[in-house]
């Protein structure tokens, strides 16, 4: 069976919301068979959970475009695994998702390239930082800590990850730092690491 999926952040953007559906039930999905998440952001969206959560093996989820699936890299691997793991196909409509078609590419291939390309992703990033140190310290630079949360700015990342549609690097950028520190501070649904409730408490004690 198809079951397809939708999400359009504004409930005024009818165009987006007609394109949409349009191309789903176009690919063959009945309008019984979409869910939709209308005037919500990214990180709250209820039907996207009830769809993942009614999928059985040998359906197969159909989504317009990638960004309106998943939220990043991480995400998707997430989607993926569990979608491979059930036995539940996906076909992206377009965009260069569209790539992922479970009926031209088994999920698994796309699943191994995508942990592929985090994990070299994370390799080389890490030995650009170590040459990186190394030529600075090479040109005498003392390499200072990097910048704390407080608990006003821990507050503001919980509330624009929860209820705003920017990103993790646009909320990290918002707040000068970087991603990695976010990630110390906060979980990717916003909630706060014990790091992060041990300065709340902090500010609430003093």
């Amino acid at each position: 069976m198809l079951v397809g999926y939708l999400w359009v952040v504004s409930r005024d953007d009818e165009d987006l919301i007609r394109q949409q559906k349009q191309a789903l039930l176009e690919s063959g999905v009945a309008d019984s068979h979409i869910y939709e998440d209308i005037g919500v952001s990214r990180q709250q969206r209820p039907s996207l959970e009830e769809c993942l959560r009614v999928l059985h093996a040998g359906d197969t989820l159909v989504v317009w475009q990638l960004d309106r699936l998943v939220n990043g890299r991480s995400h998707l691997l997430q989607v993926l695994q569990d979608l491979w793991e059930r036995h539940i196909g996906l076909k992206i409509l377009v965009g260069q998702g569209s790539a992922i078609d479970s009926t031209k590419l088994s999920l698994k291939v796309v699943l191994d390239i995508l942990a592929a390309l985090s994990e070299l992703e994370n390799q080389i990033v890490s030995e650009a930082t170590i040459e990186g140190l190394a030529a600075a310290r090479a040109r005498g630079q003392t390499l200072g800590p990097r910048r704390k949360m407080t608990a006003e700015m821990i507050r503001q990342a919980i509330a624009d990850i929860t209820g705003s549609d920017l990103s993790v690097t646009q909320i990290a950028k918002k707040l000068g730092i970087t991603r990695a520190t976010l990630y110390l501070y906060l979980n990717g649904d916003g909630s706060p690491k014990p790091k992060a409730l041990e300065i709340l408490q902090e500010a609430e004690e003093e």
